[in-house]
């Protein structure tokens, strides 16, 4: 088992200096009893590797790693955020200059192993999948609200329960 956290250092507007003590996410692997291991989120090769020697871990019974991959969010949280209230251009800009694509893109090109022809065609195998993905989602079928519930815990607690009633009778007033 691997469990990725993509760390991009914001809760809305709450830096992760102020969400945790721990040194980092990764040290809270050690709470578990598993290895931690941080990685540079926007370093596509190291991320891979960290990966590769995670499943590998995993594969031969060696027991689930925590990988925490550093990286940044860019973008507003959601469509109501302002992140200019809390963070500055200079910080956004110096991020931006470590985005995992261009940068990936340069390592490729450096080493002779990415052309304009090769980019046509990854972009418009992207289109595909992207465009396959999307009619999968419109095409899948509703779920049943009840799996939300399920294997939370081994046996419902009278909390969830609440929760789960109160969900369906919300569910029922707007059918």
């Amino acid at each position: 088992c691997i469990f990725f956290v993509q760390n991009n250092q914001w809760a809305i507007s709450m830096p992760i200096s102020k969400q945790t003590v721990a040194p980092s996410i990764a040290h809270k692997a050690i709470g578990y009893g598993m290895p931690g291991i941080r990685v540079d989120g926007n370093d596509v090769l190291a991320c891979y590797a960290v990966m590769a020697e995670a499943a590998a871990r995993a594969r031969a019974g060696g027991g689930p790693t925590l990988i925490e991959a550093v990286t940044y969010r860019l973008g507003p949280h959601t469509t109501s955020d302002d992140p200019t209230r809390y963070r500055t251009q200079d910080e956004v800009d110096h991020w931006a200059a470590l985005d995992p694509i261009p940068r990936y893109r340069s390592y490729l090109q450096n080493q002779g192993l990415w052309s304009k022809r090769l980019e046509e065609r990854v972009d418009a195998r992207s289109k595909r999948m992207r465009a396959e993905l999307r009619d999968a989602v419109f095409d899948a079928p509703d779920f049943d609200v009840d799996e939300v519930f399920t294997n939370v815990y081994a046996e419902i607690t009278p909390g969830l329960q609440a929760q789960r009633q109160q969900l369906r009778a919300e569910l029922d007033r707007i059918d």
